[in-house]
């Protein structure tokens, strides 16, 4: 088993925040004391390696690879392994040998969780995720807009099909609310979270407001100290993390 819980961090289309919502869990499980793993499986669309700014490469020991840490968390992602701004131009069967090579040949140590950052969609890539890692449970990511929440259901159906547990839904981009008003602004729409939640017979596990971008720092997409994002990111590990460790009922 890869880890004690493996937690697949999906959506219907690109462009939600999916990423952005995978760094800054797998940060916040960490901050509350747990052994994290960021495995970034979009293949084609990979960017944690840049919300991260890392640019260190894994190093190899034995024919196994060791990953890159940060923030705490242990990070593999395909941007460590090509040159540059490469493209990826590959078929399905690599896709597959990649979900099984950052699983089985990368020396994760003892991990609490893992975090995969899904490509968005109901590909290749998540036909062998549920096949390479079939105890991986799903945190469905959408807006609030019903464009983006009826497109993320397929991924949902997906995963029912496959007997993959769904945890809930994150409603991002939910809000906007400027730092000298009360007044919250929707700007994508109302309701698309709940309205995905409902059709997965699952609930919303959090509403993330829309935050101005941190110019000055080196990590714009990796939420600081202090923050009201971060805190609802505080809120989604605890969360997660109650739901997952309390004790099975006898």
């Amino acid at each position: 088993m890869l880890s004690n819980h493996v937690i697949a961090i999906t959506s219907g289309k690109g462009g939600v925040g999916k990423s952005t919502v995978s760094v800054n869990l797998a940060i916040a499980l960490a901050r509350l004391g747990k052994n994290v793993a960021l495995i970034d499986l979009d293949i084609y669309g990979f960017s944690i390696p840049t919300i991260m700014n890392l640019s260190d490469r894994p190093k190899t020991v034995n024919g196994k690879i060791i990953p890159v840490e940060s923030h705490g968390v242990k990070v593999m992602s395909m941007g460590f392994l090509i040159k540059n701004n490469e493209p990826i131009v590959w078929r399905g069967p690599m896709l597959g040998k990649m979900v099984e090579h950052f699983s089985k040949d990368v020396m994760w140590g003892q991990l609490d969780y893992c975090i995969l950052d899904m490509p968005p969609g109901t590909g290749d890539i998540a036909l062998d995720m549920h096949h390479f890692i079939p105890e991986s449970k799903e945190i469905l990511v959408t807006t609030p807009h019903p464009t983006a929440s009826f497109v993320a259901e397929r991924a949902g159906t997906m995963a029912m099909k496959a007997k993959h547990e769904i945890l809930g839904v994150v409603e991002n981009m939910s809000y906007f609310q400027p730092t000298d008003s009360n007044k919250k602004y929707s700007i994508f729409g109302q309701g698309g979270g709940k309205m995905l939640a409902e059709a997965l017979h699952s609930n919303v596990l959090a509403q993330l407001p829309i935050v101005e971008p941190q110019e000055s720092s080196i990590t714009p997409n990796v939420y600081a100290d202090n923050t009201d994002i971060r805190e609802h990111f505080h809120q989604l590990a605890a969360t997660i993390s109650k739901r997952l460790e309390q004790p099975s009922p006898l």
